[in-house]
C-alpha cells in the first residue's frame, strides 16, 4: 500500500530500577528537620484567598485537532506502509523443492512497517505471540525479511531485533536505515549487501517476515508481503 503517513510515536519507554535491593536506601527511619513554632494543627502552607473569578477560555471549534500534526519532516513520512500476518503454515522449507512443515503450533506474528524509500529507512512494530523454544537462526537474529515469492524460500534481507517481553506476548518496534546487513554470508557475501527498501516497495509480493525456533529451525510463522 503507498501512502504517505506521519510516524506518531514508535514506542513507550519503561524505565526500571536496576540498584539491587541491599544498596537501596533504607526508608524505615526518617529524620525530619524541627518544626517552625507553628501551633499544633496549623497549615503549613498559606495560599492567597481565591478571586472568586473563573477564567475564561474562547469556545472550542467543535471539531477535534489532528492526532499527530504533520511536522513537513521528511524522517516521519513513509511511502509505503504494509501490515503482514505471519502464520506456521505458511512456513515451507527446502529450495529446490520446498515443502510445507507447519512451523510451529500456535505461533503468530504481525509485521506493521513503514518504509520510506527517500531515506532507505524501514520502521517496524512486531509483535509476536504463542512462541516457543529460543531463538535461533544463522542471521545475526531470527526475526527477518526475506526476499521469495509466497510458497517459496529465499535469503534474509533484513534482520530486526528479536521481538521480547513476558509471558506470551513479546514485542519488537524502532528503524533501521541502510545500508542493511544480516550477519548471514553466502558466496563470501552477507544476504543484505546492496538491498534497498524500494525493492520492497515496488514488488511487495516478492519478500516475506518470519521468525525462527529451536523448536521449528525452517520457521515458527511466516507471512508474505500483501501484494
Amino acid at each position: 500500500m503507498k501512502a504517505s503517513i506521519t510516524l506518531c510515536a514508535l514506542a513507550a519507554l519503561q524505565h526500571v530500577s536496576t540498584t539491587p535491593l541491599s544498596k537501596r536506601q533504607d526508608f524505615s527511619s526518617i529524620q525530619y528537620p524541627p518544626g517552625t513554632g507553628a501551633k499544633e494543627g496549623a497549615n503549613l502552607h498559606e495560599y492567597p484567598a481565591g478571586t472568586g473569578v473563573l477564567h475564561e477560555y474562547p469556545p472550542g471549534t467543535g471539531q477535534n485537532p489532528p492526532v499527530c500534526p504533520d511536522t513537513g519532516n521528511p524522517v516521519f513520512q513513509f511511502t509505503s506502509i504494509f501490515h503482514v500476518l505471519a502464520t506456521p503454515d505458511q512456513v515451507v522449507n527446502g529450495t529446490t523443492n520446498p515443502v510445507f512443515t507447519g512451523g510451529l503450533p500456535g505461533a503468530q506474528a504481525t509485521y506493521d512497517f513503514g518504509i520510506n524509500v527517500d531515506l532507505d529507512l524501514i520502521c517496524y512494530n512486531i509483535k509476536l505471540t504463542g512462541f516457543r523454544g529460543e531463538y535461533q537462526s544463522p542471521a545475526r537474529t531470527a526475526t527477518h525479511v526475506h526476499e521469495g515469492a509466497k510458497g517459496r524460500n529465499g535469503p534474509p534481507r533484513m534482520a530486526f531485533p528479536n521481538p521480547m517481553g513476558n509471558g506470551d506476548v513479546r514485542v519488537s518496534v524502532g528503524c533501521l536505515q541502510g545500508p542493511f546487513t544480516t550477519g548471514l554470508v553466502v558466496n563470501g557475501q552477507d544476504t543484505g549487501t546492496g538491498f534497498r527498501v524500494q525493492q520492497i516497495q515496488d514488488n511487495p509480493s516478492g519478500f516475506f517476515a518470519d521468525v525462527h525456533s529451536s523448536l521449528a529451525v525452517p520457521g515458527a510463522a511466516r507471512g508474505q508481503f500483501p501484494g
